[in-house]
């Protein structure tokens, strides 16, 4: 099971830091990993702290030294970009066929590692960013669009079909360019942009959500544990665990995490989406869509 990124750790314990540590954990994680290569003076100077702190930082977090906090970047970095190919051909991955008791069968070693994953994402998942995007996503007054990536697609379109049972103003981005670019034409600061994107990330999703930054918009990101390049453009990130029995990464999490989502938002929404599900319900029935 993976251990969840240094982002993650940082952000579950911003908290528990002093305020100049906090500083230098906001500017790690403001362009996380790429800020981690920089050098202490860098880092140190964005944050507007001494470089000593930032070596406290990094120590706080089990690393002997600077050096050693970007080695661990660097291997974090090579995980990020597996593919199924390098996953199979590797035969280690953590939870993955050559991990299993010898006698375990494959139903005993699915529900080990399903349960597993879904135990440690919702244990790492910070509250604060589970509550923002109930509130982003529910708020009347901001459109939502969601868009996903080549397996993750289709949890955008599962999102968002829920989304509008509940609420006015949502869509899912066409795949289209006609369709696409006239779309993010009239983005403006109204604008949610919900992104699904999980290892190996696609550019396209870090452009969209850099032109919403500037129109001052929000970005809602699913990821992975080792964070879409997304995340450095986001307001809210929700991680979960990929491992699976097989060498491609499970949504499983993802999908538990969709529904939660959407558990919140109903009773966010409360009488307001009661009264729109019972209209659907009832012009689905005059129209003969059910």
């Amino acid at each position: 099971m993976a251990k969840g990124t240094l982002a993650d750790r940082i952000r579950l314990r911003l908290g528990e830091l002093s305020p100049a540590e906090r500083r230098v954990g906001r500017v790690l994680l403001a362009d996380y990993p790429a800020a981690g290569f920089e050098t202490v003076a860098n880092v140190a100077e964005r944050a507007g702290v001494s470089a000593p702190t930032v070596l406290r930082f990094v120590t706080r977090f089990g690393f002997q030294g600077f050096p050693d906090f970007q080695a661990g970047l660097r291997a974090e970095l090579d995980e990020r970009s597996a593919s199924p190919l390098t996953l199979y051909e590797a035969g280690d991955r953590t939870g993955g066929p050559a991990e299993h008791p010898a006698d375990e069968d494959l139903l005993s070693q699915g529900r080990r590692v399903f349960t597993a994953a879904l135990e440690q994402t919702y244990a790492e998942l910070p509250p604060h960013d589970l509550e923002r995007a109930i509130e982003l996503l529910g708020d009347p007054k901001r459109r939502i669009v969601l868009t996903g990536g080549r397996f993750t697609h289709h949890l955008a379109q599962y999102l968002a079909l829920h989304l509008m049972q509940l609420r006015d103003g949502v869509s899912v981005l066409s795949e289209r360019p006609v369709e696409r670019t006239t779309a993010v034409t009239g983005w403006n600061r109204r604008d949610v942009l919900v992104v699904f994107d999980y290892r190996r990330y696609e550019k396209d999703k870090m452009a969209l959500a850099e032109l919403l930054g500037e129109r001052g918009g929000r970005v809602v990101l699913f990821t992975d544990t080792w964070l879409s390049p997304v995340a450095a453009h986001s307001e809210v990130v929700l991680a979960t665990q990929v491992t699976a029995p097989s060498p491609y990464d499970s949504l499983v999490p993802t999908m538990a995490l969709i529904e939660t989502v959407v558990a919140g938002l109903v009773q966010t929404l409360g009488e307001d989406a009661h009264a729109r599900l019972k209209e659907g319900e009832r012009l689905a029935q005059a129209t003969g869509l059910v």
